[in-house]
């Protein structure tokens, strides 16, 4: 077949070959969902119907005006708040823990774990950490602060913040072994210079450590507020979205299979999806790359 073919030709059929098959797997299981979920975002479809009519722009003035779906955008500000806190606690920890400590690989362990189980499994935990006479409960009447005891996951006043704080441990293992591996790239030559000069910790992370990961806290920035504006596993496991803790993504799969609106969940999906690069494109223009 290719013996009548030149060399450079034959290498051409090849790479083409050999690229086809991840294309059309790309285009089928992703560009072609997207396209439909843009498609159906403009119809009533309910799901499994051969029929559909298209309804324009109603599903999104449906999304924006109907406080049912619009209200759950104020739940991610929780988790978007826990982020910030997230962030701040890997880079300190992976500060602390890049410089000579005891039990370092101990305490290295300890605080990736958690990013390692299951988002059920977590759930399951936090429902019994959580539940009235629970594990925080116990530890709140050993130290004396019993009065302060309440139905974290019952009270909608702090429901989201007890949810948020179980996504932030769980995820915080990503970001800390995302910045310690950045910092632990920085060569120990610029640290004993610095230490020449009279440089102590705080100036080494202000000055060599902090510029030195700039692009890599930007990167984990930006993938910890997606994060948290498409939150589900954990409140879902948890709590279901009762209580006042539905996020956006629990309220458009209660919408898709629940009440069978397809439709309206592919336009609360798109909405997601635009936020998504939104935030991107903000972190961008606000903190421009260094030329």
């Amino acid at each position: 077949m290719f013996k009548n073919l030149s060399y450079k030709t034959q290498r051409k059929v090849i790479i083409l070959a050999f690229s086809l098959i991840p294309v059309v797997l790309l285009f089928t299981f992703a560009y072609l969902p997207v396209f439909n979920m843009f498609k159906y975002s403009f119809t009533d479809w309910n799901g499994y119907s051969k029929h559909y009519n298209f309804v324009g722009l109603e599903n999104y003035k449906t999304i924006f005006t109907d406080s049912k779906y619009f209200s759950v955008f104020k739940v991610s500000l929780y988790y978007f708040g826990a982020t910030f806190v997230q962030m701040a606690l890997a880079l300190y920890f992976a500060t602390i823990l890049s410089f000579k400590v005891r039990l370092k690989n101990f305490f290295k362990g300890v605080l990736f774990f958690p990013y390692l189980l299951n988002g059920v499994a977590i759930g399951f935990i936090f429902l019994f950490f959580f539940r009235p006479d629970g594990t925080l409960d116990t530890l709140m009447q050993s130290v004396g602060l019993g009065a302060y005891t309440q139905g974290w996951l019952k009270n909608p006043s702090i429901i989201n913040i007890s949810l948020a704080g179980a996504s932030l441990w769980r995820y915080m293992g990503f970001n800390f072994i995302i910045f310690l591996g950045a910092i632990s790239s920085i060569g120990s030559d610029i640290y004993e210079a610095a230490e020449i000069d009279g440089a102590n910790r705080w100036h080494q992370f202000r000055h060599i450590i902090l510029p030195s990961i700039m692009k890599i806290l930007q990167l984990n920035l930006i993938l910890a507020i997606s994060g948290a504006i498409s939150a589900f596993d954990i409140p879902y496991i948890m709590t279901g979205g009762s209580n006042g803790s539905n996020t956006f993504v629990i309220q458009t799969v209660t919408t898709a299979f629940k009440y069978n609106k397809l439709g309206l969940a592919s336009a609360m999906a798109v909405v997601l999806l635009f936020i998504v690069i939104l935030v991107t494109l903000l972190q961008r223009l606000l903190i421009k790359e260094e030329k």
